[in-house]
């Protein structure tokens, strides 16, 4: 590549940052890094009727826990700064003069009562060169007529002049040659003096000229700005150092048609937030994916290979492993289904391969709400005998309640199935026996318990299932002699004359 690589994410600050858009940012940074480039951070604020509190320092959050680290931009700083556009608005009035001088733009003065009246008047209509003669604007006007309602302080808005009947031509790294008629390009709306503020067309051209992007990755959703974004870069004189545009495909529901949205979260219970959200507006709380008990690493694994393939049957990629591999010629151009079932074997995945002890400094949370406080060495011990069962650190609890607490419930099923007419009096023998020990760790304990069943002739499978319902209340659980190697002696026989007191069938 002859220039160097530079790619931007540029999120509005207008709500939580959606799962689309991380995806989004992370295609960003894997090709930035993978070319040894830059990623920038900046955030298109012109819309300030719909900014919310929050909204900002929330990507930011986002990107902090998610790991995905930015070269320049806001909260980082840089050569290209500032990095809001509405800080940057003083930048802007110098390109739209510029449009304006060269014949490329023009002032239209139409309120919105009259715009409404014309969409009644013309079907499905578009402010172009087939109405533009119709309307208030410079194009109509005589100049000193502009330059009164502009002087008595008259809003305008600045609009493209399109030429109609142009093939523009954009080469996308995903689609391929993307050509659209500039006839079905209206005459967007550049610069609105009402905030002196550009629109997001205007804004993000020249922000992406001045900062020196190369490459612009982003949705599928702006692939029709594109023609618009080609038609400023020309009008602009900056055709020679245009980026290259990668349109990336939606994500879709999991079940049915259409993108992606939080009401398919909220139905099928999965988030579509990284991080939680709380709406300072209603109030309404979101679920994040760091909240839920998703890792980081396995949300970007997750995400990575949603729309994207290495061309091989390998599913788990550290963040570097990805950097190696990404390309955007493996892009899939159509939609990729949003499978959130796949998301939770992701994390299960990342879950196992964790240290014991990293598990179970993280499951040492779960405890304390629990009012249980454990050497962390005991709950290292744990941990790795059940995490391989669960998908999230929180589900550990469920899993392993019974090393901690014992149980005050017996599972009904449980005891339908497995506690026999003779359970009774078989857990007072086994009592006895276990009373006598004196070395009742799990390797004396358990060869003594089985010679026992043995010369009495009872069965192992009824004596044993009995006495894990008397130690963990259910049916389940790992093997018995390691719980009773955690919890002693005393504890063992403490649970079972509570059972045999507690259990009528």
């Amino acid at each position: 590549m002859d220039r160097k690589v530079r790619v931007r994410f540029a999120p509005s600050p207008t709500g939580p940052l959606h799962i689309g858009g991380v995806r989004t940012a992370l295609y960003n940074y894997l090709f930035a890094k993978q070319h040894d480039g830059d990623l920038i951070l900046r955030i298109e604020d012109t819309d300030s009727n719909r900014f919310v509190p929050g909204a900002e320092e929330y990507i930011q959050e986002s990107f902090r826990w998610l790991g995905i680290r930015f070269d320049e931009g806001v909260g980082i700083g840089g050569p290209h700064g500032p990095y809001r556009q509405s800080e940057r608005r003083d930048i802007y009035k110098k390109y739209v003069r510029q449009l304006l001088d060269a014949g490329k733009a023009y002032v239209a003065f139409d309120t919105p009562t009259e715009l409404e009246a014309k969409r009644q008047e013309i079907p499905n209509f578009q402010y172009d060169a087939s109405t533009r003669m119709q309307m208030v604007n410079s194009l109509t006007l005589p100049p000193e007529e502009v330059e009164r309602r502009i002087a008595a302080g008259e809003k305008y808005v600045v609009r493209i002049k399109i030429e109609p009947n142009e093939d523009v031509h954009v080469h996308d790294l995903v689609r391929g040659e993307v050509v659209i008629n500039s006839s079905i390009v209206d005459d967007k709306v550049l610069y609105k003096s009402a905030d002196e503020l550009p629109t997001y067309h205007l804004a993000n051209v020249v922000d992406d000229y001045l900062m020196e992007i190369s490459h612009v990755i982003r949705g599928e959703e702006w692939l029709p700005s594109a023609p618009l974004h080609v038609l400023l870069y020309r009008a602009l004189g900056w055709e020679d150092v245009m980026p290259q545009f990668a349109h990336l495909p939606l994500l879709l529901k999991p079940d049915g048609n259409g993108k992606l949205s939080k009401r398919d979260g909220d139905r099928l219970g999965f988030p579509v937030f990284p991080l939680e959200w709380h709406d300072p507006k209603t109030g309404d709380v979101s679920s994040g994916y760091r909240e839920s008990g998703y890792f980081p690493e396995a949300v970007i694994n997750f995400l990575a290979l949603l729309g994207w393939h290495a061309g091989s049957n390998q599913e788990i990629y550290s963040l570097d492993e990805l950097v190696r591999e990404f390309s955007l010629d493996r892009v899939s151009k159509s939609g990729a289904k949003f499978d959130f079932e796949k998301g939770k074997w992701f994390n299960h995945q990342y879950l196992k391969a964790k240290p014991d002890s990293e598990v179970a400094d993280l499951f040492q949370s779960v405890l304390v709400q629990k009012g249980i406080i454990e050497d962390s060495e005991r709950v290292t011990h744990v941990v790795g005998l059940v995490k391989d069962r669960v998908n999230f650190v929180p589900e550990l609890w469920n899993e392993c309640s019974f090393f901690f607490k014992a149980p005050t419930e017996f599972d009904e099923k449980s005891l339908k199935k497995r506690w026999k007419a003779e359970s009774p009096a078989q857990m007072e023998e086994l009592m006895q026996l276990i009373a006598s020990m004196d070395d009742f760790s799990g390797v004396h304990a358990e060869p003594e318990i089985m010679a026992w069943i043995e010369r009495k002739g009872y069965g192992v499978g009824i004596v044993m299932n009995a006495f894990r319902i008397c130690l963990v209340g259910a049916a389940r659980g790992p093997h018995i002699f390691e719980i009773t190697d955690f919890i002693g002696k005393e504890e063992t026989l403490n649970r079972m004359r509570y059972a045999l007191e507690h259990i009528s069938m």
